[in-house]
């Protein structure tokens, strides 16, 4: 059948107007792709060409307050492998390994990845400059040096448990490095570069550099100087008394800055690997929980004095060796008790009857509501991991029996931080301050502070006049009572020793193996630091705390006062003297003394003398001065008189 002409051309039409509609819909969608989907193909494409070489951040050094750098960075670049750039990779796996000690199939393995890159872990990780060089000298396609760094901390163990350590892929794991890790950090940085599918390198392409952010610097409130008699002085009794464990805290009581921490047994940073995770994993200052005995009774003065129910002088109290509490007899630690005494002796021997007089006048309700608003049950909040919270008796059970032994710190479970901030509220004029060890936050570049920690207040928790009465009697117990050999003169050291005993596993308490501490603070009229002591078992000694504790903590204090800058009192109570005790004997002033005359007379000191002439022209120590019997004098001979210094 033959087609007409009309309907030809409509036929003609219609694939004409559906190849236009067709051949429209391509050039919209071309026009389309062109102006709106240019830029995310572009990209796209470039994704698919790059190659991205990571570049670490430098993580922020740690200070002291005093600029000492304590943790820091050393260079130790990491090996990269772009896997499709690799020519050889059998050859590429043997030479690598044969450099990094490594696995050669391991290494095969790595650089086989389909991946955009690789790593060979952990031999290819941070490794020395010197591997680095012999690396780079193989000059082997696909395998490039990538800038890193490792964490080092100069000091080694010094500080360990607060500063922590960071990891292999630089995060901070424990301690500071991890409590701050996200501004210590910094952000990496990398370079792209471009390559085809083959892995060649497209030149007609410029690299693209993005610059690693470094982290930021950490100022701490930790003073080296005191720092470094802390740990000294951990490690001498260490090697003295080969403890169980033992640990240090110093702070400034009007602020809370933590000016030193530390404890037994410790390690280095650097090397966690080699120590038990239960060693590095435990800060014992803020971790460990345990009775605290006599130190505890710092409250229970505190809170007596506050509510007015004493007067430490005029006050008496009759000590048998025992107080009788709901049908329990409490004894105290003197067999046969310290007979008649003032609330003053009371607290100067220790007296355990006393103190359960005391909580007595409170009541349980006043005693717990002091125990409460001094910090304890309660986290202190200090900037680190790993704070315990301690252990109160439940409100619900407490009990006359209970009550009577919280008063003289036995059957509650505390940390020593919380002993240190509730102190140091004790002796401050009544205030309770928040812990702290962060102090600023300073930008590496500019050196400008970005951004700082201040003291936080958390409420006052007694009047001044009470604080004062508080100080004076903590005095008064290291020149005349149990913590005797905690002082040291012409500081004005207050303080209380702890004898506590350890609850076994079984229940009850364990016999001969006791925690020994001493709190102590000085200037007594104007403190300026508080040091915690505890060593835990130590062997071959009298295991009391004014034994062990005290004299560890005296040399703390007045060493790091000392370091500080802060000045000697001359107006201090003077130490009463025991069957025992070694005494201060005050150096004469011997400047113009006749040479003769000085040799045949008696001093309880030594004499050591230096020069040709027959008369004193100088002399160390000063006159005035107050050393230990038999300490040494130098003297300086000529013929004229001087001025000692």
């Amino acid at each position: 059948m033959r087609v007409s002409n009309v309907t030809v051309r409509k036929r003609l039409l219609f694939i004409l107007f559906i190849g236009l509609f067709i051949f429209g819909v391509f050039v919209v969608r071309l026009g389309y792709v062109q102006l709106f989907l240019n830029d995310w193909l572009k990209n796209k494409a470039m994704d698919s060409w790059s190659r991205e070489i990571r570049y670490e951040a430098e993580r922020g050094d740690i200070l002291d307050r005093n600029g000492v750098k304590l943790a820091t960075n050393i260079s130790r670049p990491t090996v990269l492998v772009v896997p499709k750039q690799v020519r050889n990779p059998a050859k590429t796996a043997e030479e690598l390994a044969k450099v990094l000690d490594a696995d050669k199939e391991k290494v095969y393995r790595a650089i086989t990845k389909r991946s955009s890159s690789s790593y060979i872990k952990p031999e290819g990780i941070k490794i020395s400059n010197k591997k680095a060089a012999e690396v780079k000298k193989l000059k082997l396609p696909g395998v490039f040096i990538s800038e890193d760094f490792k964490r080092h901390y100069p000091f080694g163990s010094y500080l360990s448990h607060v500063l922590g350590f960071a990891g292999i892929d630089n995060q901070g794991l424990i301690g500071l490095e991890s409590y701050y890790d996200d501004m210590l950090k910094g952000k990496p940085g990398h370079v792209d570069f471009y390559s085809d599918a083959q892995g060649n390198r497209m030149s007609s392409l410029r690299d693209e550099y993005v610059p690693p952010k470094d982290g930021l610097n950490l100022e701490l409130t930790i003073d080296s100087k005191v720092q470094s008699i802390i740990e000294r002085e951990l490690d001498n009794a260490n090697q003295k008394y080969h403890p169980d464990s033992a640990l240090a805290i110093a702070m400034n009581p009007n602020t809370g800055e933590i000016l030193g921490m530390s404890s037994r047994p410790d390690f280095n940073p650097e090397d966690y690997k080699t120590v038990s995770s239960e060693v590095y994993n435990h800060n014992l200052p803020i971790w460990r929980t345990y009775e605290p005995g006599s130190t505890f009774k710092v409250i229970t003065l505190a809170a007596a004095l506050n509510e007015k129910l004493v007067n430490l002088h005029t006050d008496t109290f009759n000590d048998p060796g025992y107080i009788d509490v709901n049908g329990t007899d409490l004894h105290c630690w003197k067999r046969g008790g310290h007979g008649h005494e003032t609330f003053m002796e009371v607290v100067e021997n220790s007296c355990n009857p006393g103190f359960v007089k005391l909580g007595e006048m409170l009541g349980k309700d006043r005693l717990f509501k002091y125990v409460d608003n001094f910090g304890f049950g309660a986290k202190t909040g200090i900037d680190l991991q790993g704070e315990a919270k301690g252990i109160l008796f439940d409100p619900d059970k407490i009990g006359p029996l209970e009550a009577a032994t919280t008063a003289f710190g036995q059957g509650v479970a505390v940390t020593p931080i919380q002993q240190v901030a509730a102190v140091s509220a004790a002796v401050n004029g009544g205030y309770l301050y928040t812990p702290y060890i962060a102090k600023e936050w300073i930008d590496p570049d500019t050196g400008e502070v970005v951004s700082k920690n201040t003291p936080q207040l958390k409420k006052r928790v007694i009047s001044k006049q009470t604080s004062k009465e508080v100080r004076n009697a903590l005095e008064s117990v290291v020149a005349k009572g149990t913590g005797r050999n905690a002082y040291v003169n012409g500081w004005r050291i207050g303080g209380k020793t702890g004898t506590a005993q350890k609850i076994a596993k079984g229940g009850g308490y364990l016999e001969n193996n006791y925690i020994l501490s001493f709190m102590g603070f000085a200037p007594a009229d104007d403190p300026q630091i508080v040091v915690y002591v505890a060593i835990d078992n130590p062997k071959n000694t009298i295991q009391f705390g004014g034994q062990v504790a005290a004299p560890i903590a005296g040399k703390i204090i007045s060493d790091s006062l000392q370091a500080m800058g802060v000045q000697k009192r001359t107006n201090g109570l003077e130490k009463e003297y025991r069957w025992g005790d070694q005494k201060n004997v005050e150096v004469p002033n011997l400047i113009g003394e006749n040479k003769e005359d000085i040799l045949s007379s008696y001093y309880d000191l030594k004499i050591d003398a230096d020069g040709d002439g027959n008369v004193v022209t100088a002399q160390a120590p000063k006159a005035g001065t107050k050393l230990p019997e038999g300490s040494t004098i130098r003297i300086y001979l000529g013929d004229k008189s001087g001025n000692g210094d």
